[in-house]
């Protein structure tokens, strides 16, 4: 769910869904076309990178600067308060604490600051901040202080978080999963890290260094310095290329499904995961019902001959396995939404909006 920005920008553009303000447009009506916003006290050219959560938005800029706006009930703005924002604000709080990332879950806030420290603010009410088990929510980001570890990447999901250290250990917590792995896997007993309010070891992991995370609705991905990349969690739509409905510790998703290409990105949608390997290819995979896959309607003849000898299985099973988006190969950057995807592709940095259901920032 988070878009970044490698060269200069010009302008904001925002479009979609906008009950809460989460547009930052200074009202709270849906928008149809990108509009650019006006009277943001941040320059363009110093956003860092961008994300959104279930009705809340956030900007990083350059020099550590975190904005907000959005729905802000259960004080996922981080602003000290419960009113609905629809500019984008300061979060004066974490002022000299520079921010270098920052992800949304539905109705909460993780922000990885510089030095490595994680705060939280947002609602707790499923141990998705990460903080004492006896606290309830926090209208102000608040220190992860048993994550004692420097972090160097966080991810958010529904009502779970992850955050990956810098010798390469992933940390999950909140239980927004452990009751869908209690009814599907009643046989078994579900790991700690599904059950934990605070950071606990993603176990499974241990003979690997992990060097990002991504997160759906109630699935996680990890992927290694080697390329490889680890899921677990909800698995009803074959998000994780697996016949069981949950996973409940990190599998290893095999090379074959990339061509025997290394793993260099990946991104998670609600129910859909992206990746791209070290040769620029752009996979695709799990639910396809709002075209969010960018390839369901795509006859196999049509397709390019080395995408065709690549493996014909994928064409078949377009849903369940991974395979190529021929037209997002050499993709420079690329963004998941809840159901839907952008991405920048060739030199003149085309905007590829693939499908778009929920409100979405853009840079252009």
């Amino acid at each position: 769910m988070e878009v970044a920005r490698e060269a200069p920008a010009q302008a904001l553009f925002t479009w979609g869904a906008n009950s809460y303000g989460q547009l930052g447009l200074g009202h709270k009506e849906d928008v149809l076309l990108p509009q650019a916003l006006k009277g943001f006290l941040c320059n363009w050219e110093t956003i860092k990178n961008m994300t959104g959560g279930g009705g809340h938005s956030a900007v990083v800029t350059d020099t550590g600067e975190l904005f907000l706006c959005g729905q802000n009930k259960n004080g996922q703005l981080g602003l000290g308060h419960t009113e609905d924002v629809t500019h984008f604000t300061l979060c004066s709080s974490l002022c000299g604490c520079p921010v270098i990332q920052v992800a949304c879950g539905w109705d909460f806030t993780i922000i990885l600051a510089g030095n490595g420290q994680v705060f939280s603010c947002g609602s707790n009410s499923f141990g998705q901040l990460g903080i004492s088990l006896t606290s309830g929510g926090s209208t102000v980001p608040k220190r992860i202080e048993s994550l004692q570890e420097k972090v160097v990447n966080v991810a958010a999901g529904l009502r779970h978080a992850l955050a990956v250290t810098e010798n390469g250990s992933v940390f999950q917590w909140g239980i927004g999963m452990s009751s869908q792995a209690k009814r599907a896997c009643q046989a078994e007993m579900v790991p700690s890290f599904l059950r934990a309010r605070e950071p606990c070891k993603v176990t499974g992991l241990e003979d690997t260094k992990v060097k990002s995370v991504a997160s759906g609705s109630y699935h996680a991905a990890a992927l290694t310095d080697e390329g490889e990349l680890y899921v677990w969690g909800n698995n009803k739509h074959k998000q994780l290329v697996n016949k069981g409905d949950f996973i409940l510790k990190p599998q290893k998703i095999d090379a074959h499904y990339f061509g025997g290409e290394k793993v260099r990105r990946v991104w998670n949608g609600w129910t859909h995961m992206v990746a791209q390997t070290e040769m620029g290819k752009v996979f695709t995979w799990g639910r396809g019902d709002y075209a969010q896959l960018g390839r369901s309607g795509l006859p196999y003849e049509q397709m390019d001959q080395d995408v065709k000898g690549f493996d014909e299985h994928c064409v078949k099973e377009p849903l369940h396995s991974p395979a190529i988006v021929p037209a997002l190969t050499g993709a420079s950057q690329i963004a998941c939404g809840s159901e839907h995807n952008l991405a920048i592709v060739g030199r003149k940095n085309q905007i590829l909006g693939l499908f778009t259901l929920q409100g979405q920032l853009l840079l252009h």
